[in-house]
This record gives structure tokens, C-alpha cells and sequence, in this order.
């Protein structure tokens, strides 16, 4: 273990949208920092500037607020070790690369694209891997001055050494040995002058002494490089952590592409995503932080502060883990039924006001909001979900086929005359509250000698329009007396 402060990063390049795979190990890294007392750092790695898209900034930045991952340093909040943009430190990256030139560690490449294309094409018609061949390593500093005073451009790429291995230790996974036989010699530099990532990356951890690099296991493979540069520079490297792949529900798959699941329904891949299905960022941050990791092998609701004091890498499960999208779902209901009715009501609110057509202000101030909120609670599994269980209270009229109304072994006159007999009872009951309505009508079910689900199926049908809605009496009281005896004669009406 280092001595150093704790200081670990999360460097998200914008050339698209948070994943969740993404998020995962910028919780990981915060979790770490949190439980250590140390800081978490948000760097921007933005010098890939072809892949460059333009909200991906902003969808990243907002993904890790909504999750509560709040960065120490980084953009939005500055710090001590910034610029925390890349592009704000090519000269940085430059320097240090001629650094690696003049003593030996590096070299300038003078290859074409056109040169190295038919490399390749030549080395894959001999079945070997694609490689850099080192034509320009040896060239002599008068070959070299030659070539820059002819104005060729060039890339500066890393002198790997030829024989030998690099061992590391993963915190996780323990040593890890890679035969320098098998590296290539990478670019640092490319020919615009900006870095590669493994150039700067690594000048960056220097510089921000990042302390602990908690990544993805798809950059073990870059970890022999970047040991390499840092002997060459001779920094001491941060310890490593390569945390597992997440892998589809399925566990089959690597979740990078939109998979199908179900009845054709996708899984979520993106952070916003998980927010605009209507999951809660405190049951997103629960289910991520036991995607490889277990707080303490059987419990699994568990809060943010509980995670933070738990949390230690050695608890990391190095083995693929697949996203348990279900139990993201049934998570997500605990985390719903958990919350006040008055937040509840609050966060749903984006949710209902486009499908219901209502600006928000307006729909703080529905009473009908105020009595099926409590209903539906145990109801649903995501936010999302409330707008179907609820349309039917905002509508003036639904639509409905009429042969809804008919419910299993009743005739259209048994149906007729329950709807006479509820109207007259929906007119009569002295107060209109889901209590007084409840007992009035049971009483009716037995006065008629019918089963409850064939009285209460009519009247649910012919005032929501819906065979699946919130529990009935409370429906009737969100609806108000006079709106349910106008939807219960419409029924009527349907039937004739």
C-alpha cells in the first residue's frame, strides 16, 4: 500500500453519453475516496476531438450530480492541480514527449499512413498480428534532421524494450506479468501534436498525484505501457485496481450495445436512461455498488452512507458480473414504497406532466394527485409507471370499447343494472370519501349476490376505462361524486 493521500480519479472522455458501466466505476472510485478521506478528481479527456460530441459534456456532468457523486476537484469546481480539460494541456503532453526523445525513451516516426497501411496488409497476409515494424526507431540524428527540415510530419512513439516482462500488482487480481516481446511501440504523440491517451494519462496522474486508478479491466492491457512511462520518467505509478466487466443481464455479453431483453423491451445502457425510466438515483447508486462488489454477502438495501464505510477493494469480485436489471426494478420499488408521500408526489411530477399534458405548477395544485399518489405507491416499480395508473383522473372522457364493461359470466343486463344500482348509491352516499364508498358498496355485492371482482370490474372499467387501475374506492374519491355518476351513466349509455 502507498503512503500517499488518498486521490482518485474518474476521466471520462465526452465522445459520448455516460454509460453505466461508466458510472460503476466512477461510484467505485468515490466510494474509495469517501471511505479513505480522500478526494475524488473529475479530468476531462477531451483531446480525441473526431469523436467529439457536443452534449456529451454535459450528460456526464449531470449522470454523476444526479447520482450524488460529487468530484473535490475538477470542472465546476476547480482545484489546486487543474486545468481539468485536456485540451487545456497539450503544452504539457509536448514537452514531456521531446522529454522522452532527448534521453532515448522515444523516438520520432516518420511513417505515412499509406506506408503503414500496406504494413499492416502485408503482416495480415502472413497471419501475424498488426504491429509497428520499427522502421524509424534507429534512424540516425542526421536522417532525422533531414527528414524534419523536409517538413515531414511525424508521430513520437515509445521505445518499448525488446526482451524482458513487466510484472505489477493488481489490487484485485494480484501480479500481473506482460513479456515486452509482445508490446509494440506505441505513439505518445500524434502528428496534430496531440497526445494519445497513454501519454496523457499518465503525465496527468503525475500531476494531479492521483494516488489509486480504479479502472475497467478492458485497460490491463495498457497497464505494462504505462508502467514503462513512468520508469522512463521516473515517477512512482499509482496502485492499480482492474475492476470487473459488466456484462449483460444474460451474463453472455458485454452491456456496450442496446440489448434486447423480454417482450422486445431494451436494457438501459446509458445513465440518463435509468433517469428518464423513472428509476431513483439512490436505488441506481445501491444496484451499481453490488455490480461487483458485495456489502456483505447477503445484504442488499443498503444506503450511501452504509456503502462508504463498508467499502474496501478487496471486497471486489475480479469475475465478470452480469447487470441484474430485475432486481434494479424490484430494488427501485423498495426504494419508491420507502419514500414520503409528499417527495414521492414531488418526484413524480416530471413524470406526469408531459403524458397528462399539465405544467407542473397545475399539477402541485390537483387534489387528485393528493389521494392517488398514496394508492399507487405500492404500485409501482418505476416512476414512469404512474402516468398509466393515473391519465384517467385529468381526462375529461375515456374511451373505451363497451364490451369491457361486461365482466366474466354476467350478462349486458346484469352489468346495466349494477351500474343503475352504484349510480344510485355514488348519488346517495353521505359523504364521498374511499371509506363511506367502500362500505356502501360491498354491501351491494352481497345485496345482489355477486361476486366482488364482477361488481367492482363494471365500475372500475366505467370510470377509468382501464381493466388494471388504482385500487377502486380511492379511484372514485380522485374522480369526485360527480364525476364518477357522469362516468358511470356514460357507461350506461354504452351499453344500450
Amino acid at each position: 500500500m502507498t503512503e500517499r493521500a488518498v486521490r482518485v480519479r474518474f476521466a471520462p472522455s465526452p465522445t459520448g453519453h455516460l454509460h453505466i458501466g461508466g458510472a460503476r466505476t466512477a461510484l467505485f472510485n468515490w466510494l474509495f475516496a469517501r471511505h479513505n478521506n480522500g478526494k475524488f478528481i473529475l479530468r476531462i479527456e477531451d483531446t480525441d476531438r473526431k469523436r467529439f460530441v457536443p452534449d456529451a459534456l454535459q450528460d456526464i456532468v449531470s449522470g454523476l450530480r444526479w447520482l450524488g457523486l460529487d468530484w473535490d476537484e475538477g470542472p465546476e469546481v476547480g482545484g489546486a492541480f487543474g486545468p481539468y480539460f485536456q485540451s487545456e494541456r497539450i503544452g504539457l503532453y509536448r514537452k514531456w514527449a521531446h522529454w522522452l526523445v532527448e534521453r532515448g525513451y522515444a523516438y520520432k516516426c516518420f511513417c505515412t499512413p499509406e506506408r503503414l497501411a500496406q504494413m499492416r496488409k502485408e503482416q495480415a497476409s502472413r497471419g501475424e498480428p498488426s504491429h509497428y515494424d520499427r522502421t524509424c526507431r534507429n534512424l540516425s540524428p542526421e536522417e532525422v534532421r533531414i527528414k524534419e527540415e523536409a517538413g515531414a510530419p511525424y508521430v513520437i512513439r515509445f521505445k518499448s524494450p525488446l526482451t524482458g516482462k513487466t510484472t505489477f500488482t493488481d489490487m484485485i487480481r494480484g501480479d500481473i506479468t506482460f513479456e515486452h516481446k509482445n508490446l509494440d511501440d506505441f505513439i505518445l504523440l500524434k502528428s496534430d501534436g496531440y497526445p494519445t491517451y497513454h501519454l496523457a494519462n499518465v503525465i496527468d496522474d503525475h500531476f494531479m498525484e492521483i494516488s489509486h486508478i480504479l479502472r475497467g479491466d478492458e485497460w490491463i492491457s495498457s497497464a505494462p505501457k504505462h508502467i514503462l512511462l513512468y520508469q522512463a520518467f521516473g515517477w512512482e505509478p499509482p496502485l492499480l485496481a482492474h475492476l470487473p466487466l459488466i456484462l449483460d443481464p444474460s451474463g453472455k455479453g458485454k452491456l456496450s450495445k442496446r440489448k434486447k431483453r423480454g417482450a422486445g423491451e431494451a436494457v438501459l445502457v446509458f445513465v440518463r436512461e435509468y433517469r428518464e425510466a423513472g428509476f431513483l438515483p439512490e436505488a441506481v447508486f445501491n444496484f451499481l455498488s453490488a455490480v461487483g462488489w458485495s456489502y456483505d454477502g447477503q445484504t442488499e438495501i443498503f444506503t450511501r452512507e452504509q456503502a462508504i464505510a463498508r467499502f474496501d477493494i478487496p471486497g471486489i469480485n475480479p469475475s465478470p458480473a452480469a447487470l441484474p436489471y430485475k432486481k434494479l426494478e424490484w430494488m427501485n420499488g423498495v426504494y419508491i414504497r420507502q419514500l414520503p408521500v409528499e417527495e414521492l408526489k414531488e418526484r413524480l411530477i416530471p413524470f406526469l406532466s408531459r403524458p397528462l399534458g399539465m405544467p407542473e405548477r397545475e399539477l402541485r395544485q390537483r387534489r387528485e394527485l393528493d389521494i392517488l399518489v398514496p394508492i399507487i405507491q405500492e404500485r409501482i416499480k418505476r416512476l414512469d409507471e404512474a402516468a398509466e395508473l393515473v391519465d384517467f383522473a385529468f381526462k375529461e372522457e375515456i374511451e373505451y370499447p363497451s364490451e369491457m364493461l361486461i365482466q366474466k359470466k354476467l350478462t349486458r343486463e346484469q352489468t346495466l343494472e349494477i351500474i343503475d344500482r352504484v349510480t344510485e348509491i355514488l348519488e346517495s352516499v353521505p359523504e364521498f370519501r374511499s371509506d363511506t364508498l367502500e362500505e356502501a358498496l360491498r354491501g351491494l355485492v352481497s345485496e345482489m349476490k355477486l361476486k366482488a371482482g364482477q361488481v367492482f370490474g363494471v365500475i372500475r372499467v366505467a370510470i377509468t376505462g382501464k381493466k388494471v387501475a388504482p385500487p377502486l374506492f380511492g379511484s372514485l374519491e380522485a374522480l369526485g361524486r360527480e364525476r364518477s355518476i357522469r362516468r358511470m351513466r356514460m357507461a350506461r349509455e354504452k351499453l344500450l
